[in-house]
């Protein structure tokens, strides 16, 4: 039998991150050779992988990582069965180890091919199932470049994003760190209403009130106040000529209402900014641009973005294990 030494077992853990009792039987099984004691670990992951490969690994850490330069972002989950091991100081540090290594690529295909050391990012999930116990896979993998590009990620790392703008000025590192920590907290899916599809938002629309219309029932039965039900949900159903429409209805209100026409310029904004607010509530839950900014909700996320100048937000990628 080989004698193994201390020193074989800890440089064995330190690479493999295997436990010791763990490395100790695989070098004396390799009778002290370290790639074979290597092979032996891996081989036992593929086993516990294997048998574990129908548990559900809902769990995890999600690691926003960006470049030396800002150029480039990647948002990552490492999915594990368990939020005890979700919250490990080495699990979480493992997962971002392989957010540094997905910032390089472009599909999670590649990045799952990429090398971590001696092995590759799929291999080295095999071993660390062999070493955690728990099956471990990639989740989510998405990535933005841009001239500058940040991020945040959500205290317990169960939310983070990334942000591309279109321009590295003075300024960028707090504002693209801002829009990721709103798009992180408010769960935008989209950019802005522009880039809907007038078919969805006409069908979210007809779902949309047919909900608020069966609630009505209940609370008109229970003498209570009705829900306003909106003819629109979204900016992009706001034409031109249906604002112009509003504001001459609304003319028409305070004229009956006996206001002075002379104090309708004081009186109008305010109320056509609510009948914006109250037919855009789709725009407030899914598009970052024309959400309230949450540090100050006077004004919405493209007009904070525009304080930097001739700036905008180019693209954006949000993961949670939500």
């Amino acid at each position: 039998m080989a004698n193994i030494t201390a020193a074989e077992v800890n440089k064995l853990r330190q690479s493999t991150g295997a436990g010791m009792m763990d490395c100790k039987n695989a070098l004396v099984e390799a009778e002290g050779d370290f790639d074979k004691a290597i092979d032996i670990l891996r081989k036992k992951g593929q086993k516990v992988a294997a048998n574990r490969a129908d548990r559900d690994s809902s769990e995890g850490a999600v690691i926003a990582y960006v470049n030396d330069d800002n150029t480039k972002g990647a948002v990552i989950s490492l999915n594990c069965e368990t939020d005890f091991v979700a919250k490990n100081d080495a699990f979480v540090a493992l997962a971002t180890e392989f957010a540094k290594i997905a910032v390089n690529y472009t599909s999670k295909e590649d990045f799952l091919n990429a090398p971590f050391g001696n092995l590759t990012v799929a291999e080295k999930l095999i071993e660390q199932t062999g070493v955690i116990g728990e099956k471990l896979e990639i989740g989510a993998f998405e990535c933005v470049s841009g001239p500058f590009v940040g991020s945040y990620i959500h205290a317990g790392n169960k939310i983070a994003a990334v942000t591309a703008l279109s321009a590295n000025v003075e300024g960028a590192d707090v504002v693209a760190k801002d829009v990721s920590m709103q798009a992180a907290a408010m769960g935008a899916s989209i950019l802005s209403y522009k880039d809907f599809d007038p078919a969805f938002v006409a069908s979210e629309t007809e779902a949309r009130i047919a909900v608020i219309e069966k609630e009505n029932e209940e609370l008109k039965r229970l003498g209570k106040t009705l829900k306003n039900v909106p003819t629109f949900i979204s900016r992009s159903q706001l034409t031109p000529e249906i604002i112009a429409d509003t504001e001459a209805k609304l003319k028409e209100e305070l004229k009956a209402e006996g206001k002075p026409e002379a104090i309708w310029d004081r009186i109008l904004p305010g109320k056509l900014e609510r009948f914006i607010s109250d037919n855009t509530t789709l725009d407030q839950e899914q598009c970052l641009l024309d959400q309230n900014f949450i540090k100050d909700e006077k004004i919405n996320v493209a007009q904070y973005v525009s304080s930097l100048g001739d700036v905008v937000v180019t693209d954006f990628k949000r993961v949670s294990l939500a």
